[in-house]
């Protein structure tokens, strides 16, 4: 696999039921075989410009990236207040919640690009609480990275459903996420039999990988380039780990 590789990225048009999606493929531009696939589940602002980001510098290491679209193509919030109702519909209707996230894990998945027994998926945010989701409903995936993402559930992990590796990147001082709900998180990955890791990092709240975020943490949401740069160490690791062979 290349340390950095040329990328090339397009829109992907498709479907959950009759709803049309538009997601976003960054893959590596000379690439031959198939590669390891990773879906990134967007935050509550939809796919935008650091989602696309994220997904070419996965391309640049090597692997074929798909930004699944969860709210529908169009449909992009323009503010908080915006993102919060979009984002509130999914947590109301898990099932719902669970058809957009197969639908572009299904569309990664088909790609003539990817190797469908290396499929990952990772999110951030509200795309955090997403992978959790998809592991908790026993997807077929060799790992999920949930970086700064809720962690509770209305619908707990079971041993046996549970299949997908699991990593935690969060902010130890996150208050969306507090400690009660992280200890609880731990509980269930247990209960379940898990192979998970959480790593919290000091000093960090919510979006600490966001630089459009600022550096304000009483705020509650805030950029942190140490915990952003530790956290995709880590992630790199990891699907270096889950991928091998």
């Amino acid at each position: 696999m290349p340390l950095r590789a040329e990328v090339a990225g397009e829109a992907v048009e498709y479907k959950e039921g009759e709803t049309v999606l538009e997601g976003y493929l960054a893959y590596p531009k000379d690439a031959k075989g198939k590669l390891p696939g990773v879906v990134i589940i967007h935050d509550w602002m939809g796919i935008g410009g650091e989602t696309k980001r994220r997904a070419e510098m996965l391309a640049e290491l090597g692997y074929v990236a798909f930004c699944a679209d969860v709210y529908g193509k169009g449909v992009r919030p323009k503010n908080g207040a915006e993102a919060g109702a979009e984002a509130g519909k999914y947590r109301k209707d898990r099932d719902l919640y669970i058809a957009r996230l197969k639908a572009g894990y299904e569309t990664l998945a088909k790609s003539e690009k990817v190797d469908p027994k290396k499929l990952a998926a990772m999110g951030y945010c509200f795309g955090g609480t997403a992978v959790l989701e998809m592991a908790r409903e026993g997807l077929d995936l060799a790992g999920v990275v949930s970086f700064h993402g809720g962690l509770a559930t209305t619908k707990p992990a079971e041993a046996g459903k549970l299949k997908a590796k699991v990593l935690v990147l969060h902010g130890a001082d996150d208050p969306h996420v507090p400690s009660e709900q992280v200890l609880a998180f731990e509980k269930e990955m247990r209960d379940a039999k898990a192979d998970w890791s959480l790593v919290a990092y000091g000093n960090a709240v919510h979006a600490f990988t966001n630089p459009g975020a600022g550096n304000d943490n009483s705020k509650g949401a805030a950029y942190n380039e140490k915990a952003d740069l530790r956290s995709w160490d880590a992630m790199k690791a990891f699907f270096a780990e889950i991928f091998k062979g």
